[in-house]
This record gives structure tokens, sequence and C-alpha cells, in this order.
């Protein structure tokens, strides 16, 4: 099956990497290979490290990466296991590393996957299929309260205990259109706001399914004590959620000072260990819109060890 991927910001990450020809790069979420590639085919003698939790984007990357040559090397797994990766490959600095947070363009086109309201299939939305847990377990066993926290802490959906409830009444729930239209029947017509009434559940479940909110900062503090000093961290996230964690991270690593603010000098002695790049986080231009509309809530942040 070919891996369908459009890469979101993907000059925009590819420059503030400042790719060195003979530099050691990590890709924790490599996805289509959209990022890798263009990484790959910088380098000299440089080496490319990337990883993802599903199976078919590994496979059809490989094959990517392969016609264009040089050094890689990929990895099955979570990139909260970086650290695990590098030690054995006996690697101690990377020079740049990137995380493309979020569910991938192959994951939500492939139906049968179930990560989408926009095709009927089976309640499923793991990124890792060999894993137990998927949105059907969720949907089927959880109880009121569990759902509804769920949906207001991953989802921000104020129509959470309504949802939660028809879910319950509604059992079992097999597919994404059954889903769907339990929804619709919880969520009045007139709270829409012109966006799909199961964006925020679907949004809710993939996290709950994959914990993509659980591993974040931890991955994050591992990547920047892995960096050499000047190599970059890029990462881009889709959601509030995911760019709070990141935004707050990286602010903690150029400001780590935890001395109470009525001090007027700093004795805790920390140290930063990072400065941003970007101020602001990157985001998608006019004509990346107008070619891939699903990166209109992309942000790219960029943060440099020092």
């Amino acid at each position: 099956m070919e891996f369908k991927h459009i890469s979101v910001l993907l000059n925009e990450t590819i420059d503030a990497l400042r790719i060195r020809p003979d530099g050691i790069y990590f890709d924790g979420t490599l996805g289509g290979a959209g990022h890798s590639s263009q990484i790959l085919k910088q380098l000299e003698d440089g080496l490319l490290i990337a990883m993802d939790r599903d199976e078919a984007a590994l496979m059809a990357s490989k094959d990517k990466l392969r016609e264009i040559g040089g050094n890689f090397v990929l990895a099955k797994g979570n990139f909260l296991n970086v650290d695990l990766l590098l030690g054995e490959l006996q690697i101690e600095q990377l020079d740049g590393a990137l995380l493309d947070l979020g569910v991938s363009s192959h994951q939500l086109d492939t139906e049968e996957r179930g990560f989408s309201y926009h095709y009927d299939a089976p309640l499923d939305m793991r990124m890792d299929q060999s894993q137990k847990l998927d949105a059907r377990t969720i949907v089927n066993t959880y109880s009121h309260e569990e759902l509804t926290t769920i949906l207001l802490e991953y989802g921000e959906e104020r129509w959470a205990k309504r949802i939660a409830e028809i879910m319950i009444e509604r059992r079992p729930i097999e597919t994404t259109f059954e889903l769907v239209d339990v929804i619709k029947r919880a969520v009045p017509a007139g709270a829409r706001d012109n966006k799909h009434p199961a964006r925020r559940t679907f949004q809710a479940l993939r996290i709950a399914v994959n914990h993509e909110l659980d591993n974040i900062e931890a991955t994050l503090d591992k990547i920047m004590a892995s960096l050499a000093p000047g190599g970059r961290l890029a990462v881009i996230t889709f959601h509030s959620l995911e760019d709070r964690i990141v935004k707050n991270t990286f602010r903690r690593y150029e400001n780590p000072c935890s001395c109470p603010a009525e001090l007027p000098l700093c004795v805790c002695g920390q140290q930063p260990t990072g400065k941003l790049i970007n101020r602001k986080p990157i985001i998608p231009g006019i004509k990346e819109l107008e070619f891939n509309p699903r990166s209109r809530s992309a942000k790219l942040r960029v943060i440099e060890k020092i």
C-alpha cells in the first residue's frame, strides 16, 4: 500500500534545523518520511535516525529512503525511548531533532484505521496496531465519568457529559459512523460553529488511545539532553493541548529559574539549556494552506541547545 503523506511546514522545518552534511539527526515521527527525506538528501557522511509506532509507515518509508540513498536507521517504537535507541546505536550526541506530532495524513485517509469521521470504519484509532487498547474499547467499556473526562480534557468538548451519556445509552457502538450519529444527537445544531460536530470527540479519543500527551515533555527533555551545543529541536503541533506543552517546556529550557518572583536575584543556580529561535510559532503560509488545508492548525516551535 502506498503511504500517502503531505509534510507540514516542510521547508520551514528543514531550514530551522540547519542540516550539516556530516551531522546526526533524529526524526521521532517518521510518518511518510517527508521531513526525513529532505534531511537525508542534505546528508553526505551524516546519519538519519527515525522512529515511528506505525509498522506501515516504517515499511513504506524504508523504500522511499533507500531510493534517496545515504546513511539511515529506522526503528519501531515510541519517541519516548529515544535515549534507549541512541544508547543501542552508541550515539552520544545529536545535531538536530524533529517531532511532527499528531496523526498522519495516511492514517486519516486509510479508512479501516478508524481515525476519520468522514469514513465508515471499525472504531480503532491505534497508531501502533499491536497495542490492545483501541477506541472501541474506550467507547464501550469506560464509565460516564471517564468518558466525560477524556472528552473535556483531550477534546475541550463542552457537550462532553451529554455525548458520554448517549454513548452509554447506545452501546455497543462498533463503527465511526455509529459514533458520529451519537455525537450529532448530543450536540445541538446551533452549537456546531460551522465545523463537524465529531471533530473534538474524535480528537479526544485518538489522544486517549495513543497516550499522545503523556510523553511529550519527557521526550523533549531526553532529546535536549542528547543535543550537541548548537543543535536544534523542531516540534510541529496541531492543537492547543500539544502546543501548550511544547511552549511551556521550551520556556523552561530558556528560563529554568525556580526562585520566588519577589526575590530580586536568582539564587537557585539553574542555568538555561536552550534559546528560542522563534518567539512566536511559525505557521503555514497561504500557498501551503491552499495545497494542504489540514495544515491550518499547525505550529512550529524551534529551540537551540546552549
